[in-house]
């Protein structure tokens, strides 16, 4: 079967050096999640300013998943995928030592722009390297990059929740350590790039315009537009506000807040890594149906007991169960297989930024809409993840098909190197 053919580790280095970028976008988010409760403290923040923080770290990352996919389709995708890294790590620096929360705005500003930059590009970076029977396992081990970020941040703060802003400030300084190792490795890789770096801006300009307003491109753009701006709807609100939640709305304490959060996510990651051994063959797309149930159970039983510390553990167990198996790692892969080879950069940011952008208006009245009504809050997210389930059958059954007999194989290009 293809999906068990070796691939070489050159490939897999490339995968993890992309990954990165899901483990800093993941990490920066959980990481302001986290610490969201002692900056609301230190800085002495009102529920509309700690919503204001989230939505400005989404926000940016919509914002620079749309430029950044642009421009690494237009220059050069190694480029863009060697200096978003450094940028970031700026970012977090800048974060790190803020000393209020207008200098920790401006942190989370730069940061935020970088790691969306870095999003589309580097999953363009591996996917254009990737043979075509390797493809769906190398994009998905980006995901286990994505679970990684949240485990490190989750358990820097559970280990890290009695110390305050001395632990913030740990668990958003790994961050800029992890981005400064990777831009120095990165900076020694030699990736396949697009047929689009060779050419001249101006041919590459039209080919990407052309490409992103066909059929081919706007159908699967839409449909997994649709899936991930719904499913994120939920895993980005919990991905923020999850800690916050626990906290505000369960009443548990900050030890055991990030302790729920630590416990489980074991799980999600042993069952991200069985998602890439799978993710190139059909059992990717049967697991999905089953998994979509389970999550949308997950979020019904969370609404039924309106965010109670006991259903909310439930919740926990039923989300992290399904969500490797219906989330962000099949909206990766199906991007990749669906959309045009040569505009993958600006296709895929397009889709990036406009989920990102509606995730930052959410995350702006998360606050304030938990405080109002809890219930209100996880009943409109379960109807969220119902319509990304039936998002995610179109998928399986039009474009994937579709795509297998349509789009020219594009892999097989050089291998990575240092």
């Amino acid at each position: 079967m293809a999906g068990t053919r070796p691939i070489p580790r050159p490939l897999w280095k490339a995968a993890a050096l992309s990954g990165m970028a899901s483990y800093l976008d993941a990490g920066l988010i959980v990481s302001i999640s986290v610490n969201l409760a002692i900056y609301r403290d230190s800085y002495d923040m009102g529920v509309w300013m700690a919503g204001a923080i989230s939505a400005i770290v989404t926000g940016c990352i919509a914002v620079g998943s749309l430029v950044g996919g642009r421009l690494a389709d237009l220059f050069g995708r190694r480029r863009v995928y060697n200096w978003d890294i450094f940028c970031f790590a700026i970012g977090a620096l800048v974060i790190t030592f803020a000393p209020d929360d207008i200098t920790l705005l401006a942190g989370v500003l730069v940061a935020g722009l970088a790691a969306g930059a870095d999003l589309p590009t580097s999953l363009a970076v591996v996917s254009d390297a990737a043979p075509s029977w390797a493809r769906g396992r190398l994009v998905a081990f980006t995901q286990v990059m994505w679970m990684l970020g949240i485990t490190v941040a989750i358990f820097l703060g559970f280990a890290l929740s009695t110390t305050g802003m001395t632990g913030a400030r740990l668990i958003t300084g790994q961050l800029a350590l992890a981005a400064l190792v990777t831009w120095a490795m990165r900076s020694r890789l030699k990736p396949a790039d697009a047929p689009s770096e060779t050419d001249t801006g101006t041919a590459a300009e039209s080919i990407s315009l052309k490409g992103v307003w066909t059929r081919a491109a706007m159908l699967p753009m839409a449909a997994t537009f649709v899936f991930y701006v719904t499913w994120g709807l939920g895993a980005n609100t919990f991905g923020q506000f999850g800690t916050y939640l626990l906290v505000t709305v369960s009443d548990a304490s900050q030890s055991l807040a990030t302790g729920i959060n630590l416990a489980f996510i074991p799980i999600g990651v042993l069952l991200t890594f069985a998602f890439v051994r799978v993710a190139d063959s059909p059992w990717r797309d049967r697991l999905f149906h089953v998994a979509a149930v389970v999550q949308i159970l997950a979020f019904v039983i969370a609404s039924l007991t309106a965010g109670a510390l006991a259903g909310m553990l439930v919740f926990f167990v039923l989300y992290q169960l399904s969500n490797p198996f219906a989330g962000e790692a099949n909206y990766k892969v199906w991007s990749q297989l669906t959309l045009p080879a040569d505009t993958r950069g600006t296709t895929q940011g397009l889709t990036y930024a406009l989920s990102r952008g509606v995730f930052a208006v959410a995350a702006f009245f998360t606050p304030a809409l938990a405080d109002h009504s809890p219930s209100v809050l996880l009943w409109t997210i379960t109807a969220c993840m119902t319509a990304a389930a039936f998002a995610g059958v179109f998928i399986i059954r039009v474009l994937v098909p579709r795509s297998a007999s349509t789009v020219p194989d594009r892999a097989d290009l050089r291998v990575p190197s240092t």
